[in-house]
């Protein structure tokens, strides 16, 4: 994905910390202080633009919900959204999926959704992938007892790659559809590029994996 930079990005994101939180890591093992309740917690990695994440949030409004992002150009776009909705179930964080335990511990959060992920095609790039195994314990260390990943995509490269990585890991396959928006799944929300990749005619992959404990 090829960024425009925006220089005023950074100083935009300061300007809204009850938005986007500034030093996370203070809240580790203690989100419901953020949320002001205890309401189960879903994060998205690589929230991009925030659309999938705000719709999420607006029709669930007894689950909190974080829009992990690290690029700043793009996070400000999420940030835009959440302003104009106002949502007190979401949160946004400007943060490095890799640094996931420095600002969460076991039991903080529910679920995790993966949505249209780099798919790093290159072998060497294999750990950069954000279903490759060290992820996938990342995520099992944050998340509750029998958490669960939900994870979509358009690259069957991907969508193949990580059916084996969380089938090697151990995880309970609870859905797999390898053609996801002709299926009867009902309440499915689209994210821009999911939109955008179905409008051109591409096949969407989706599966919801668990943790068994």
């Amino acid at each position: 994905m090829r960024l425009r930079n925006k220089p005023w990005a950074k100083e935009r994101i300061e300007q809204h910390p009850q938005y986007i939180v500034a030093n996370p890591e203070q809240h580790k093992g203690n989100w419901a202080e953020v949320f002001d309740n205890n309401h189960p917690i879903h994060i998205e990695v690589g929230t991009g633009k925030g659309q999938f994440i705000t719709e999420m949030a607006k029709a669930n409004p007894d689950i909190n919900y974080m829009g992990i992002e690290i690029y700043d150009s793009v996070i400000v776009a999420a940030l835009d959204r959440l302003i104009e909705a106002d949502l007190p179930n979401l949160r946004l964080l400007n943060v490095n999926a890799a640094d996931l335990a420095k600002y969460f511990t076991k039991n903080d959060i529910d679920r995790v959704y993966l949505n249209f992920s780099d798919p790093w095609p290159k072998t060497r790039h294999e750990k950069r992938r954000l279903t490759y195994k060290d992820f996938l314990k990342l995520y099992e260390d944050i998340l509750v007892d029998g958490g669960e990943i939900h994870f979509k995509t358009d690259n069957q490269g991907l969508f193949e790659y990580s059916l084996m990585s969380f089938s090697a890991y151990g995880l309970l396959l609870k859905y797999v559809s390898l053609d996801f928006h002709k299926s009867d799944y009902e309440g499915n929300i689209m994210t821009e590029y999911e939109q955008k990749f179905s409008e051109m005619g591409n096949r969407i992959y989706r599966c919801e994996v668990k943790y068994q404990n």
